[in-house]
């Protein structure tokens, strides 16, 4: 089992930034890939971001050159990083972890509000 715990949202204007971070706990040694989701009423949720043990990298069309998503030296915290906010980044926000055996974990989500 895999616990995830997200905090950074809150209320921004546009153009500002946010960073959203991400604990992982549990059997972190299992964990393959974690990724930052996002969920608006109404529409399915989407994946942002996502960051592999290997660190590699990979990011939805709409945020890419604004969001950067990073892992610290243990690997257990994710971050994502973003800037110039705009209205349509309003969501929450969820990290999720997927582990070699595919089993898929997620977090409670944290809001976050973009204003114009």
């Amino acid at each position: 089992q895999v616990q995830l715990v997200e905090s950074g949202g809150g209320l921004v204007q546009v153009g500002e930034s946010l960073r959203l971070s991400c604990a992982a706990s549990g059997s972190t040694s299992d964990i393959w890939d974690m990724a930052w989701y996002r969920q608006t009423p109404g529409k399915e949720r989407e994946r942002v971001a996502v960051i592999s043990r290997r660190r590699r990298t990979h990011y939805n069309d709409s945020v890419k050159g604004r969001f950067t998503i990073t892992k610290d030296d243990s690997g257990n915290i994710v971050f994502l990083q973003m800037n110039n906010l705009i209205v349509e980044d309003t969501a929450v926000y969820y990290c999720n972890a997927v582990t070699w055996a595919t089993a898929e974990f997620w977090g409670q989500g944290t809001q976050v509000t973009v204003l114009s």
